[in-house]
């Protein structure tokens, strides 16, 4: 009778606990929002968005930068899972572009010209010869107007920016929307358009450094991550894309499987050792799609990127070198984040065969990405 009774008791307790965490709460599906400074008389606001389903994101109109990131682990523990740092001011004095939006044309344009229609244009040099990210003043270091609102996928922040005919070197008035939602299904959504009232070339993308590891524990070199590519963009020693496109089959950059990103990492050098390299996405049948999955078996937190874009551009944190601290005080050393940048190619506009990065009156730029999270 006491063997009944005990095994009685514990199919009780495992039924109470079971009961308590199905019924877990969540903060309510909410947006907040605090001044976080100003820049140039514009004030800027941190916008913070609870989707009611344990992950919470906070947002910048500086930059439109993804500020934190939080998510549960498999053991309940919520933690944020980008890099950044908690003032406005570190921002402005020294940032890699952590979380930011960057523009006109992500990525690099090789000698920073490129010809559209005949003519040749002259944008910034900021990485030594070459224009890198929109230049010295991209999109990630304006103030853009913000709307924040609740829709029936989630909170969202629309942002608005109007990049004026000239800037940094591209032709053309342009008008920029990127809309951030964090869905119920925790997704965070990116949809990026704009449209121009003269022939231009642009190329957006989100710049955020993740470390599932949660507040930046450890580096990700154990991280293991999978893309659907079976190709690469080759570069120089200036990182600018050769033109070739070579199959990624026998070489480090083969991550058609996943396997930890530090397996053969020091086998890549790209100005230091490390991966800051496009990678060419399997079409498939439908234009949006998934094209990575990254995943951290400690804190059992997976990363999926859904895409239409051709391309992915896998930075692996390598110029991070200990010189900046973060969230947390957390001093953010070589590897400390990666960048998973959905894209049209580096230096599209100087090779006419790859995917078209040209936009013209009367069209729309218009593009996707989202970020998908679970517990594995």
């Amino acid at each position: 009778m006491k063997r009944i009774h005990i095994l009685s008791f514990i199919a009780f307790l495992t039924f109470i606990i079971v009961s308590f965490m199905a019924c877990k709460t969540y903060p309510k599906m909410e947006i907040t929002q605090r001044e976080f400074g100003s820049v140039d008389g514009k004030k800027v606001e941190l916008f913070t968005l609870v989707n009611g389903r344990g992950m919470k994101a906070t947002i910048t109109n500086y930059g439109a930068i993804v500020q934190s990131l939080w998510m549960e682990d498999k053991n309940g523990n919520v933690e944020d899972i980008v890099l950044g740092f908690d003032s406005l001011k570190d921002y402005l004095n020294d940032s890699p572009y952590f979380g930011a939006i960057v523009g006109r044309y992500g990525n690099r344009i090789g000698q920073a010209r490129f010809t559209l229609d005949g003519k040749e244009y002259h944008v910034t040099p900021n990485d030594g010869p070459n224009h890198l990210h929109g230049g010295l003043k991209g999109f990630d270091k304006v103030v853009w107007d913000a709307r924040a609102y609740i829709d029936s996928s989630g909170p969202c922040l629309e942002l608005h920016y109007k990049s004026s005919d000239g800037e940094e070197g591209y032709p053309g008035n342009l008008d920029v929307y990127v809309t951030y939602c964090l869905s119920t299904d925790n997704e965070l959504r990116i949809d990026y358009r704009a449209t121009t009232d003269q022939p231009t070339i642009i190329n957006l993308t989100h710049h955020g450094y993740f470390n599932l590891s949660g507040n930046a524990q450890r580096d990700i070199l154990d991280h293991k991550l999978q893309i659907m590519a079976d190709n690469y963009t080759p570069v120089d020693s200036l990182l600018i894309p050769t033109g070739d496109i070579k199959p990624v089959e026998g070489t480090p950059f083969d991550f058609r499987n996943p396997k930890s990103i530090g397996q053969h990492i020091r086998k890549v050098f790209n100005k230091k050792p490390g991966y800051d390299n496009n990678f060419v996405l399997r079409t498939g049948v439908d234009s949006f799609r998934k094209v990575a999955v990254l995943s951290d078996t400690v804190s059992g937190r997976t990363m999926e990127v859904w895409t239409d874009q051709p391309g992915l551009q896998f930075y692996s944190g390598n110029f991070l070198d200990g010189s900046l601290k973060g969230k947390y005080k957390v001093v953010y050393q070589q590897y400390w984040g990666l960048c998973l940048e959905t894209q049209h190619f580096p230096d599209s506009p100087n090779k006419p065969w790859f995917p078209s990065v040209v936009l013209r009156p009367g069209e729309e730029y218009k593009t996707r990405t989202v970020y998908k999270f679970f517990i594995q």
